[in-house]
């Protein structure tokens, strides 16, 4: 694979295609196998500010390694309720960008629709994605996730159940 500068935007639009993808398969460990050590997942609150700290601010999702670890696990389980039986999702990724080199860190953004169906009823999410993307010893891994919804709020459904 070429170095991390080298990716061009179809590379990174495979990755994140791939990534939705397995979401939407609810392959969960391999979705979690993209993800390098020492990440974080984040989804801030839509009222906040979505750069601030999570130490700092109420977050909807801030998942370090290990909470990322266990949310996959508990998702795979049948005590999930929210998510049993599973949700139909479908992910559509769009307008990505490639926003440069960050030291050793490749900065990217990407538009997303996330519509989930779940007992007749179909949710629909809405945002961008922003990564932080690494690459060591040749594989392109994320480590940072963070999803900045662009709903006023989560009404009318009200819940997050899903890894957006």
């Amino acid at each position: 694979m070429s170095s991390l500068g080298d990716l061009t935007r179809t590379d990174i639009e495979e990755f994140l295609i791939n990534e939705a993808t397995l979401l939407d398969e609810w392959r969960l460990p391999e979705w979690r196998a993209l993800f390098a050590p020492g990440c974080s997942y984040l989804v801030p609150n839509m009222a906040g500010d979505p750069y601030a700290s999570p130490e700092s601010e109420l977050f909807l999702i801030a998942d370090d390694e290990h909470h990322l670890t266990e949310r996959v696990k508990r998702l795979g389980k049948k005590t999930a309720h929210a998510e049993y039986p599973r949700s139909m999702t479908q992910r559509m990724i769009s307008n990505v960008c490639l926003l440069g080199m960050d030291g050793d860190k490749l900065k990217v953004r990407s538009s997303f629709i996330t519509f989930r169906t779940s007992q007749g009823v179909t949710d629909t999410y809405f945002g961008r994605h922003e990564y932080l993307l690494v690459q060591p010893d040749g594989a392109l891994l994320i480590e940072e996730k963070r999803t900045i919804l662009g709903m006023g709020a989560l009404r009318p459904h009200g819940k997050l159940s899903i890894i957006v």
